[in-house]
């Protein structure tokens, strides 16, 4: 347990529709539920309760549900702190109680007061990816928010501690330390210095907020270790003192928070796409008549940016004037390095191709100024990007000056939503398991400890899958570096909204990955493997056969589905399309997923897969991939999941939408891919040996469209 270490990062993908405003009336609709839930409540105190419940109903009646405006990066920033502050600042101290009273019970021993395993990131304000509303200063604006909002919430626990820590009794370490040793109560010396340093440093953030440049106060709160120090002090000179009961109170629930959440509140990750950084360094080497960059070999790449990271002089002249593209990769550049060490987590790298693509912002990150070893993490999500990723990560830790400098530790991120529109779902979810396995065992055999980072959807077309399966299903050994994870949109509500929520999805996701460590899955049979192999392939050809080669596809799509129209929609600050002329192939995966969605044909989360097993079964291996659905957690977690698309699908309602705005020239497409996935409901039925879809009866199948 002690090895564990988690990690949830939001991002501020469009997939949360309920307005911020409607989620707070939920809210207090749920408190007011509960506390109707006691037996001794009053009849005074119940029909307060029930008038203000009405007051909730009738408010969200007649509110909008649907945003006027586009949120923008600082409000989306703005929610996730919202979270914090309404649920996990309590659901995460007390997940930790609940858990320490848990492994005391069984194991007679207590939890370290420093063991936090829980840590939040965020994408909010950093992913600047294909949104050109994300900017260095939008960046560092999320930043000094969140940290103004750090100080805030502290401000509160400490107040209540000044209120609670009346004792005198103390340990020499804590006269000391309030500086008087005559003093009658030196706890409260102590937090009250602590409670000025919090109001001066939320002060300078204030006006940094407010755009004003002033000088930095000596006493500014920039490191956790300010507020831990003097809280653990205290922490211990009341358990030294015989007040332990005490000191396990407000204060172990603080010092829990310093460490789950610490003076950045919530660190941020920073996303940009390789191409911006290798378009960045070619301007730079054209400028200086070196070539383009662009144009060079990887091994000429690589040889450049070696040399560069390893040489003393800057490789930016004073006098170049970048064009706004690149001068716009620079200044997040150097937001990160003037950030204080551990507000950003890592710098993301989307469609991560090379070797060259890390090393290249490694040297941007140098020449801003940067005095530390920043994590950088490649994202490898399309098909062939994830077949390549162990290569690429092979050549990198086979550099000397990169070793030296990631002091064994690497993260990586597999992308799942874009390599399954890629390729679909069933070769998009092989080639991320291949793809993990192999990276596992170069990491351990160059003795690096590696991190997975999961950039799962919430949907199952974009690698959305119950917790404790999705975990379970992963490669042995991939949760050893710990766990990180993408958390979208409506799952960050679903799972986080309120506290208790919070407890139970902790408990969750901390007892499947225990399990899944000291149970690890099974290595798949060679056969296993073969059959994963032909089943991939399979399903990509007809896939792609559908998605990119069949003319008719793209003009059915945009007639059978409202996914012009879902573009428009005011969901969140990110455009709908990387590149605002693409097609289909420059759609991101979320409105993708939508369009499907609306006329219940469900696309992206079954193409291609149930087509695969029933070519694997006429070819004689039905008993194959029923043994593989019965002992291997992988194969049975994909095939449960296409079962509870099936669910979902609606053949009459896709046929409807299909009558009612598609050209009569299109209706046969429809059909054929109609007719495709009936065939393939009850190929996955027969594999599964289970009568009818996910083992439900009509009237669960029903909420799957209501819920």
């Amino acid at each position: 347990m002690s090895r564990c270490r988690w990690n949830w990062c939001w991002t501020a993908h469009p997939t949360e529709i309920t307005r911020r405003t409607l989620i707070h009336k939920l809210v207090e609709v749920n408190s007011c539920l509960k506390q109707l839930d006691h037996s001794d409540v009053s009849d005074y105190e119940r029909n307060q309760i029930m008038r203000r419940l009405r007051q909730l109903v009738a408010q969200a009646w007649h509110t909008d549900e649907i945003r006027k405006y586009r949120p923008t990066p600082i409000d989306e920033a703005k929610w996730g702190f919202a979270v914090v502050e309404n649920s996990l600042w309590e659901g995460v101290p007390a997940f930790l109680r609940e858990l320490n009273e848990q492994v005391e019970e069984a194991f007679g021993i207590k939890l370290p007061v420093d063991f936090v395993p829980v840590q939040f990131t965020s994408w909010m304000g950093g992913d600047r990816d294909g949104n050109p509303n994300v900017t260095a200063a939008i960046t560092r604006h999320v930043m000094q928010l969140s940290r103004w909002k750090a100080t805030d919430l502290f401000l509160r626990d400490i107040g209540v501690l000044i209120s609670e820590l009346s004792m005198s009794e103390c340990t020499e370490e804590i006269r000391e330390l309030s500086g008087d040793p005559e003093a009658l109560e030196p706890y409260r010396m102590i937090l009250k210095r602590l409670r000025s340093q919090l109001m001066t440093t939320q002060s300078f953030l204030e006006r940094r907020l407010k755009g004003e440049r002033l000088p930095r106060p000596a006493d500014l709160l920039v490191s956790n270790d300010q507020l831990w120090d003097p809280l653990f002090t205290i922490y211990q000179s009341l358990q030294k003192c015989g007040m332990g009961i005490i000191a396990n109170g407000q204060l172990l629930d603080t010092l829990r928070r310093v460490k789950c959440f610490g003076v950045p509140l919530v660190r941020i990750d920073l996303r940009q796409e390789s191409t911006r950084h290798t378009e960045a360094i070619a301007e730079v080497t054209r400028y200086l008549g070196l070539g383009d960059y662009e144009s060079w070999s990887e091994a000429d790449k690589q040889a450049f940016l070696i040399r560069e990271l390893n040489s003393k002089r800057p490789l930016l002249p004073r006098s170049w004037e970048p064009s706004d593209e690149t001068r716009e990769v620079l200044e997040t550049c150097r937001v990160a390095a003037e950030a204080p060490q551990g507000s950003i987590a890592a710098y993301v790298i989307s469609m991560a191709k090379t070797p060259s693509d890390v090393l290249a912002v490694h040297l941007l990150l140098k020449e801003a100024g940067i005095g530390y070893a920043m994590p950088v993490a490649p994202l490898f999500e399309t098909l062939d990007d994830l077949n390549n990723a162990n290569d690429v990560m092979s050549q990198l830790l086979s550099i000397d000056w990169y070793r030296g400098l990631i002091q064994g530790k690497q993260m990586v991120m597999i992308g799942y939503s874009d390599s399954a529109k890629d390729a679909g779902v069933m070769a998009a979810s092989w080639a991320q398991y291949q793809a993990q396995d192999a990276l596992i065992k170069t990491c351990e055999k160059a003795g690096i400890s590696l991190t997975l980072f999961h950039g799962r959807g919430g949907s199952i077309g974009r690698g959305g899958a119950p917790a404790h399966a999705a975990l379970l299903s992963q490669p042995p050994g991939s949760l050893r570096g710990g766990l990180r994870v993408t958390e979208q949109g409506e799952m960050i509500r679903f799972k986080y909204g309120l506290p208790a929520v919070t407890i139970a999805s902790l408990s969750l996701y901390t007892g499947a990955i225990l399990e899944a460590n000291l149970m690890p899955p099974p290595e798949p049979k060679r056969e296993w493997r073969d059959i994963m192999d032909q089943l991939s392939a399979d399903s990509c050809a007809m896939y792609r056969g559908y998605v990119r080669e069949n003319a008719d596809f793209v003009p059915y799509f945009r007639s059978a589905t409202p996914e012009q129209e879902l573009g428009k929609l005011p969901l969140g600050s990110r455009p709908a399309k990387r590149r605002p002329t693409g097609g289909v192939e420059s759609l991101r995966a979320i409105p993708w997923i939508f369009a499907w969605t609306q006329n219940r044909l469900m696309l992206p989360a079954w193409l291609g897969a149930g087509a695969a097993l029933q070519q694997a079964m006429a070819a004689g291996h039905q008993d194959q991939l029923e043994a593989m659905c019965r002992d291997w957690p992988f194969f049975s977690t994909r095939l449960g999941m296409l079962e509870m698309v099936f669910s979902k699908a609606d053949l009459w309602l896709a046929e409807y939408y299909d009558q009612r705005l598609v050209e009569k020239s299109l209706w046969p497409l429809g059909k054929q891919l109609r007719d495709q996935l009936d065939a393939d409901i009850k190929a996955v039925l027969t594999i599964a040996n289970d009568s009818h879809l996910d083992g439900r009866s009509a009237v669960d199948c029903r909420v799957n469209c209501t819920a």
